[in-house]
């Protein structure tokens, strides 16, 4: 199934948490906190500006981002986990 996002949307895949904290803890599901971080599948067209232009999207397809804590939607999609989001909601692109 393609999902395309409208304007300035775009669709994330949240990256996997942590099994093993730093120390060596092993974390049981109920203890693991859901990333903030995903890598994008699909982005939007783009804003609509107040003069009817559409402005470019920042952000682009197989970035890796960080995103705010209640960022978007999560819906699924073929079984998979995935985030509709804003633009706005976007922190930052981490550069790998």
């Amino acid at each position: 199934m393609a999902v395309k996002p409208l304007g300035d949307k775009i669709l994330v895949k949240r990256l996997e948490a942590e099994e093993v904290t730093r120390g060596g803890i092993v974390l049981p599901d109920s203890a693991k906190e859901k990333p903030k971080e995903g890598r994008v599948v699909e982005v939007g067209p783009g804003k609509i500006l107040d003069d009817g232009k559409r402005g470019a999207p920042q952000i682009k397809k197989d970035e890796r981002i960080l995103f705010t804590s209640y960022a978007g939607t999560e819906i699924k999609i073929d079984g998979k986990e995935f985030i509709i989001m804003s633009e706005d909601d976007v922190l930052a692109v981490v550069e790998e």
